[in-house]
């Protein structure tokens, strides 16, 4: 158990809802693994509250960084005074990290963590093998789509139930991204390396119903959904004969270069840190 005293570096994740997340869990373990004396929490302000909020932490007298989930990632990113392209590219930040000049950093690492997934979870996964399809259209894709153009993929496709707002972020994106409307999906899918579904809860249902026979036998399929482990998307993915990823290994992902922000370190590798997550989530994984 890790013993917090006056000298403990403290960091976090901010977000609304903030209990179910598993941040804690695996930061705190790595921590206790370190030997470092420090201490990760979860903290949820009020909604209108949040600028406020992260005003208070500027110079890292309270709280050393910050990672971010929703519904925050775009305020954070308009409050920083520096920025990652990649943040940039995303429009939205998952990392805060607090200067002591008083100076806020942002980057969002959801993109490392993704590529991260694919790497552990479909060996030989190449993402600049061919296109890529992305269900959604907010802060997840945009950060998903930034993700696969940077590592070399040639074509991101947008795929969203409004089709205005996937072409939004395509436009964003560049002359490699494209629009396609939800019921398009089968022509979205053509072709694609990989599929990755970003989209908020409501847009696929109970079901995913998507036209995983339209995609190549090659093709991999995430879901960045981890509770459930295995999302109704992955199941009938598998069903269909192709590869998949889950979202527990993103968010494992995305939390390695957290750590290395916070304390200039690598967490320690012999933490399983899946296992731990795994036990918290219990049935539903």
């Amino acid at each position: 158990m890790t013993t917090v005293t006056a000298r403990s570096v403290v960091v976090g994740v901010v977000g609304r809802p903030i209990s179910h997340s598993l941040s804690p869990i695996i930061h705190n373990a790595w921590i206790a693994a370190a030997g470092i004396e420090a201490v990760y929490v979860a903290v949820s302000p009020p909604e209108d509250g949040f600028a406020a909020f992260i005003a208070g932490l500027r110079g890292g007298g309270v709280l050393r960084g910050l990672n971010v989930t929703l519904p925050f990632k775009p305020q954070a990113l308009a409050l920083a005074d520096d920025t990652t392209p990649r943040a940039k590219a995303a429009e939205a930040a998952n990392l805060l990290v607090f200067q002591p000049d008083g100076a806020i950093w942002a980057d969002n690492t959801d993109g490392l963590g993704l590529l991260s997934a694919f790497a552990s979870q479909a060996p030989g996964f190449d993402p600049a093998a061919g296109p890529v399809a992305v269900l959604g259209a907010g802060g997840g894709a945009r950060a998903a789509a930034a993700a696969f153009l940077a590592a070399g993929a040639p074509e991101v496709r947008l795929i969203n139930r409004t089709l205005s707002k996937a072409w939004v972020v395509a436009t964003l994106l560049g002359p490699k991204a494209s629009a396609f409307k939800l019921d398009d999906a089968a022509a979205g899918f053509a072709g694609v390396n990989a599929i990755v579904n970003a989209s908020s809860a409501g847009l696929l249902g109970e079901g995913s119903d998507l036209p995983f026979d339209a995609a190549p036998s090659t093709a991999v399929v995430m879901d960045m959904t981890y509770k459930p482990l295995l999302t109704p998307l992955l199941r009938d993915a598998q069903a269909a004969g192709l590869r998949t990823v889950d979202g527990l290994e993103m968010l494992i992902g995305q939390a390695r270069p957290s750590f290395e922000a916070f304390f200039g370190r690598s967490p320690p590798p012999e933490v399983d840190v899946r296992s731990l997550a795994l036990a918290v989530l219990g049935a539903d994984a």
